[in-house]
């Protein structure tokens, strides 16, 4: 198979993961089947993530006339993921790093919950990235001081579970705390995983399901990561009024949680296109986490173990530890330093269309990158170590960009081999 043809066949196995964990492939029988036939008091609906707004325009196709006359409610979606809805009013809010207007989403759907009663059901769609587009901070905390504590996870390469566990306690509705302000009204979640195991507590900070970690572990967070935080984190994290509801928690009993679509799904569906072009998939794994470029070196000795005709194929989320100054993102990152540990055809990409902070999706490598980089006078070790994949990426013409693609089931990643 010509290099050409590797880059195509590699992006066809990209856009089967995606295709998918689109919401029109789940939302139908998850309305079906999940939702109650009839309910006698109000119908509020809610969802917050990259996928959010798509899930709510496949709900408002499905759901029977007696139950769409009883919705209302507003869907919180990034800049540019809004969809066209019938019912349900979109908000747009900030990602990576929550602002004020996801301060004011977070208020508005707390608010609401806390207005229903027994009777009443708060329909919630979850997806990747509701931790920043619904953030509240837990008073007496500022919205500058907890974009601050997220800004240093990010920047010092935490994984989801540990940032998610700070933020949880420093926040007003995450950790179950939105199911517990809907009680006794009952709750039932929809849910796309984009988290290692696709644990519900840790899918958008878990607003509606119990938190099995405490204080205590938040703390821990901090001191591993030597954060630099303000006293008003300590003071907080320093009195119980920050816990967050555990599993006996009597106001998390109305609640139930469903994840419709997963990162294994969809690693899967790559998997069958890859076996017809003539590859045998080898699935790694959905959930593999560390740092981009370590994760980078074990998959290049890996593929070069394995022998020709095999496709490597993997989930999960990595981490870069950023020390320069350069435009750069995980998924990049990987191929960009397995570019340096051999001749390789793989793609890396985020299934959202956004790696790190930026409009792209991820990047593909082929044997002779490193070549042509260096025939166009770049340095690709030196780009690395500035963190500037993006760059190094544009430049070649190797970016993967999709733009928004309306879901989240996290990173995907093919290593071609021979």
């Amino acid at each position: 198979m010509s290099p050409a043809n590797k880059s195509q066949l590699m992006r066809a196995l990209f856009d089967a993961a995606v295709a998918a964990a689109q919401p029109v492939q789940f939302m139908p029988e998850a309305v079906r089947t999940l939702l109650p036939d009839t309910i006698s008091g109000r119908l509020f609906v809610t969802g917050f993530g990259k996928a959010s707004a798509a899930m709510a325009q496949a709900l408002e196709a499905e759901m029977p006339d007696e139950l769409a006359q009883k919705i209302y409610g507003r869907i919180i979606v990034p800049d540019g993921h809004e969809e066209t809805l019938s019912r349900l009013e979109i908000m747009q809010t900030s990602h990576p790093v929550p602002d004020a207007r996801s301060a004011a989403a977070a208020s508005y759907v707390l608010k609401e919950a806390g207005r229903l009663a027994e009777g009443d059901v708060m329909l919630v769609l979850i997806s990747g990235g509701g931790s920043s587009l619904m953030c509240l901070p837990r008073a007496p905390l500022t919205l500058s001081e907890k974009q601050d504590v997220t800004q240093q996870l990010l920047k010092k390469g935490a994984p989801i579970g540990a940032m998610n566990c700070l933020r949880k306690h420093l926040s007003s509705v995450k950790g179950g705390q939105l199911a517990v302000a809907a009680y006794p009204a009952r709750t039932i979640s929809f849910a796309i995983s984009d988290v290692p195991g696709d644990d519900a507590s840790v899918i958008a900070s878990g607003p509606t399901v119990a938190d099995e970690t405490s204080r205590h572990d938040a703390l821990g967070v901090i001191e591993r990561y030597g954060l630099d935080v303000p006293p008003a984190v300590l003071d907080l994290l320093g009195s119980s009024a920050c816990e967050t509801p555990f599993s006996d928690d009597i106001s998390l009993s109305a609640s139930n949680f469903h994840v419709l679509a997963t990162p294994q799904r969809s690693l899967e569906a790559a998997a069958d296109i890859a076996r017809h072009a003539g590859y045998e998939p080898i699935i790694l794994g959905d959930s593999l986490e560390g740092n981009s470029r370590d994760l980078a070196a074990e998959q290049a000795q890996l593929a070069t173990e394995m022998g020709p005709g095999k496709a490597l194929i993997s989930g999960g989320e990595t981490t870069v530890i950023v020390t320069g100054t350069g435009r750069g993102g995980r998924n990049a990152e990987f191929v960009h330093a397995l570019a340096l540990q051999g001749r390789f055809d793989a793609l890396a990409a985020d299934t959202d269309g956004i790696d790190g902070s930026a409009a792209i999706a991820g990047a593909f490598i082929s044997p002779d990158t490193a070549d042509r980089a260096a025939a166009a006078g770049l340095d690709t070790h030196a780009m690395l170590e500035n963190n500037d994949s993006h760059s190094f990426f544009a430049a070649l013409g190797d970016q993967i960009i999709t733009g928004p693609t309306r879901t989240n089931v996290n990173d995907f990643r093919v290593i071609l081999t021979g």
